[in-house]
């Protein structure tokens, strides 16, 4: 039988623990709470137990101190006392099979994505796009497929929309209508994106996600920890990356059902990023994969400091609760603690607003799911301490376990295939120097008997004033041999 996980003892009964139920893992989870109250800690402490369990697991490092995750306890007197006050009588130093990313290749294997594989919904999302602008964006995604241009990085899509540029009347009339402002306004923004780092993550070769699920020579699931220390002052592009990753995962792994333990679990931190100004239809596309990813063996667990960060359609769908200290000074947070506290299954020996407010550090209110997949009641509960080092670890720790690892040989150099760019850069070149451009070709042909439109407007109007001219003629003579 699969060993659950471990998350502490209820305050005062320390015979009374709380775990989560790995075959209701895959329901997915939120953990909440004010800085400095002990999410790293409880997130640490889930890695591990998945990991212990066999899970792989990924999750984003955004200050540097999961990286701890490789290197075992030093058993500080601080945890090894919390050990003793929930009765951990094992209690002892462990590391675990760490692989690091990182998109800018400095902390971590490298990762990427092909802007085809982004496609446009999200990058409409990283590039900030209007409507219109987005719907530009679509139908040169369309292009490129219709005329097999593949769209590998950022220079590729540039080189893209200054084809469709030019070829304006032929993909309006086809698609809908083109201006030259939006494709100017999205080529703008991609050079803005691109100054902010986003080319290291745009192209090949692409991250094969099933990387991320893969178990050591003990049968431990490895701890995939993306650097995003860096990534972070993106925001926009930490979100979509991540997002990206989970729709991935959603639209390539097959559909396996319940299962006794889930394929993978992914913690996604600072996940109000993810939805804070989201249009509607990345709102759905959100709602859509979070719902249905559990049933292709995936867990996904936000991190955030306020639990009303996340969605009421998507929060909905969290099954697995541990929320740290809520600060209520305000109108606003004492609204975000009633409703927090809503969340959870009554416990009639507990009021749970109030505790919320009371809880100390390393403390949180847990709600998981019990037998038959129903919520247990809310508990007051300690949360147990990390196996491995809590902080961070050096340098050369990091660089060394980077060089040992088998993934850098897949990952760490980059290719640069023939892609859109090369394709119509060749075209271009192969162009007869005595070939008219298309707007010299429509000046040319306006002169030899073909015109214009605006030619042709003019000499109608002309018509259509001559015959009025002659009826009123004819009408007036009419009118004069009556008399």
């Amino acid at each position: 039988m699969t060993q659950d996980i471990l998350i502490g003892a209820v305050t005062g009964a320390i015979e009374h623990k709380i775990s989560l139920k790995l075959r209701y893992a895959n329901r997915h989870g939120l953990i909440a709470g004010a800085t400095g109250t002990g999410k790293t800690v409880t997130l640490q402490g889930l890695a591990e137990g998945f990991s212990r369990a066999g899970v792989p697991v990924f999750l984003a490092d955004v200050k540097g101190d999961l990286s701890g995750l490789a290197q075992e306890s030093t058993l500080q007197d601080f945890l090894v006392k919390r050990a003793a006050d929930i009765g951990m009588n094992d209690y002892h130093g462990e590391a675990y099979p760490v692989v690091f990313w990182d998109i800018y290749g400095e902390k971590g294997h490298a990762v990427r994505a092909t802007v085809s594989q982004m496609g446009s919904l999200l990058l409409s999302r990283l590039l900030d796009l209007n409507d219109t602008q987005e719907g530009v964006l679509s139908i040169a995604f369309r292009v490129s497929v219709e005329e097999s241009l593949p769209l590998l990085d950022l220079k590729d899509l540039q080189a893209l929309l200054t084809m469709v540029a030019g070829k304006a009347s032929v993909y309006s009339a086809r698609y809908g209508n083109i201006s030259a402002a939006s494709v100017g306004a999205i080529q703008r923004k991609l050079l803005v994106l691109e100054d902010q780092g986003a080319g290291f993550f745009f192209g090949e070769p692409a991250l094969n996600l099933q990387d991320f699920m893969r178990v050591d020579a003990k049968g431990r699931g490895h701890v995939n920890i993306l650097a995003a220390d860096r990534l972070m002052q993106n925001p926009r592009l930490y979100a979509t990356q991540l997002f990206w990753m989970l729709s991935e995962l959603f639209t390539t792994l097959p559909e396996c059902g319940d299962l006794e333990k889930p394929k993978l679990v992914f913690f996604f931190d600072e996940a109000h990023l993810l939805f804070n100004d989201a249009p509607k239809a990345l709102l759905e596309k959100i709602e859509q994969v979070v719902r249905l990813i559990r049933s292709k063996g995936v867990g996904v667990y936000f991190i955030t400091q306020n639990s009303g960060d996340v969605p009421d359609s998507v929060s909905s769908q969290l099954g697995n609760r541990v929320i740290h200290n809520l600060r209520a000074y305000t109108p606003q947070t004492q609204k975000a603690v009633r409703s927090a506290a809503q969340t959870f299954r009554p416990n009639p020996g507990l009021n749970i607003e109030q505790a919320i407010t009371e809880l100390g550090t390393g403390e949180a209110i847990v709600g998981v799911l019990g037998d038959k997949g129903i919520p247990d009641i809310a508990q007051r509960v300690l949360i147990r301490p990390p196996y491995s080092f809590v902080g961070t670890i050096s340098d050369d720790a990091r660089k060394a376990m980077i060089a040992a690892s088998l993934f850098g040989r897949l990952y760490d150099q980059r290719i640069d295939r023939e892609s859109a760019s090369e394709i119509l850069a060749a075209k271009m070149a192969a162009r007869p120097a005595d070939i008219p451009t298309s707007k010299e070709a429509a000046r040319k042909s306006s002169g030899r008997g073909r015109q214009g439109y605006g030619e042709t407007l003019f000499k109608s109007m002309l018509r259509q004033a001559g015959n009025t001219l002659v009826r009123e003629v004819i009408k007036s003579l009419k009118s004069s041999r009556s008399r």
